[in-house]
């Protein structure tokens, strides 16, 4: 078997609506809606999916739980830009900018949580973020 990349990943969430605009009007992806409502942010050729805590989609992880995710998302904005932006929404840095190495190298990062308490790091890869 070789896995070629990461297609989408599945976040519970509490309010869905709320982590749409979260993903989508604070981060920048594009919501989406599929398979008879359900809910989705894409960003390029990546998606994450949203399952309704205590009303998950089948299949779903054994022990879906609230506010236990952590991942990176790729952005081109300098810190700078960050900060002013994630201000703008009310969303507080909890850590960063900071180096850190990613699937291809080095990068500076920043922290955020998002609405269900996830921690999302918003990653540059030429050094500048």
């Amino acid at each position: 078997m070789h896995v070629s990349g990461l297609d989408h990943l599945v976040l519970t969430v509490t309010d869905v609506e709320q982590a749409v605009y979260f993903y989508a009007t604070v981060l920048g992806g594009t919501p989406e809606s599929f398979d008879g409502g359900r809910r989705a942010v894409s960003f390029g050729g990546q998606k994450i999916n949203l399952h309704p805590a205590g009303d998950e989609y089948t299949p779903h992880a054994a022990e879906p739980t609230t506010g236990s995710g952590d991942l990176c998302l790729l952005v081109e904005d300098s810190v700078e830009e960050l900060r002013r932006e994630l201000r703008e929404y009310g969303v507080a840095i909890v850590h960063g900018p900071v180096e850190k190495v990613g699937a291809r190298g080095p990068m500076e990062s920043v922290y955020v949580r998002d609405p269900d308490g996830n921690l999302v790091e918003l990653a540059r890869y030429d050094g500048k973020a």
